[in-house]
């Protein structure tokens, strides 16, 4: 194998992992989203695990956030909570910096 061989499998293997880490990232930010929106539409227990696993799954609807967000802000709006489009954006972000920090701690 040559040294250029070498390096692009490497590439490739590093591509792999970050695709990885970013697909567990993402889905761990999610259910942690859904559990914060479940809290704030009063869901507890397995009724909040349930909520958070449909925002999981709303998530693969389309590419982007659209999806999750547009799912919770119809929700905390049928629950009549107050949704503001970019307040639910800060949150799934501040939810994403947590779940980086989870896996990254081996959480």
């Amino acid at each position: 194998m040559t040294a250029f061989d070498e390096r692009k499998d490497a590439f490739e293997k590093k591509f792999a992992h970050d695709e990885e880490l970013r697909f567990k990232a993402t889905a761990r930010r999610n259910k942690m989203f859904g559990l914060w929106v479940a809290a704030q539409i009063g869901k507890t227990g397995a009724e909040a695990d349930e909520y958070a696993k449909s925002v999981v799954l709303a998530d693969f609807q389309e590419a982007g956030d659209a999806d999750v967000i547009r799912k919770v802000k119809a929700d905390l709006e049928a629950a009549g909570k107050p949704a503001d489009e970019g307040a639910l954006n800060r949150t799934l972000q501040e939810q994403m910096a947590r779940a980086i920090d989870d896996i990254r701690a081996g959480r």
